[in-house]
């Protein structure tokens, strides 16, 4: 009971959190999130768009048809999805368009540090057994900035018991890398964590609909049905 509350309470504070106007950045205040304390997968997205800040859900339009769709070839149905994960992102409010007209603004650094504690927070409570990190900016909490997606969509980074002492660990160091399904099984606890990077499914994003990328969405996919199966997640 007293998770529940702990997270009933950070989600009112996040929900009422103003720190990005108050520092002079545009941005529709209204942060956009999902899930509660029993969830043992937890996505984290870049940020939410506009239709996401309108209906308050996460991934509500078109990124969120490609996002299901990926998720229903590993094996999760969109409705029991949305039930049972935890769904945030790296900074939690919609940031407009950009200058340019083409997108939406990405959080400027100082923007995302003054996000991070509310994400930090929700990990300790949730502690998830799969992480699923969507999109650039999610992606690099735990990737070196100059990752390239061809080298690490594909893949995943298992960290196991003794180095969640720390539930905010990003020390890929720390991690193994699994490449193929066959690596989720070799001497891997329940009770460690999986750490899966996927491309962002906007449609304005050309690279997933590289043939030979979508060769490594399909064998990320594959490891996150194989997660699942294993984990019962």
């Amino acid at each position: 009971m007293s998770s529940i509350n702990e997270l009933t309470t950070l989600q009112a504070e996040i929900r009422t959190c103003r720190r990005c106007l108050e520092e002079g950045y545009w941005i529709a205040p209204g942060p956009v999130l999902s899930g509660g304390p029993a969830a043992r997968v937890m996505l984290i997205g870049q940020a939410p768009g506009i239709t996401e800040a309108q209906v308050k859900r996460p991934f509500n339009a078109g990124s969120g048809r490609r996002l299901f769709q990926w998720l229903g070839q590993a094996g999760w149905d969109e409705t029991d999805f949305r039930a049972r994960a935890y769904m945030t992102a790296v900074t939690k409010c919609y940031p407009g368009r950009s200058n340019s007209g083409q997108g939406d603004r990405v959080a400027t650094p100082f923007e995302q540090a003054l996000c991070r504690p509310w994400l930090e927070q929700e990990l300790k409570l949730i502690e998830p057994r799969l992480l699923i990190l969507v999109g650039g900016l999610a992606i690099k909490l735990l990737y070196p900035p100059a990752a390239r997606l061809n080298e690490i969509i594909g893949t995943a980074a298992y960290f196991p018991l003794e180095a969640l002492n720390d539930p905010l660990n990003f020390d890929l160091s720390q991690a193994t890398i699994v490449t193929s399904e066959q690596g989720v099984l070799t001497g891997h606890s329940p009770a460690g964590r999986y750490i899966v990077p996927l491309p962002h499914p906007s449609g304005a994003s050309l690279w997933p609909n590289k043939p030979e990328n979508k060769g490594l969405i399909d064998q990320a996919l594959g490891l996150l049905a194989h997660i699942r199966t294993v984990n019962e997640l």
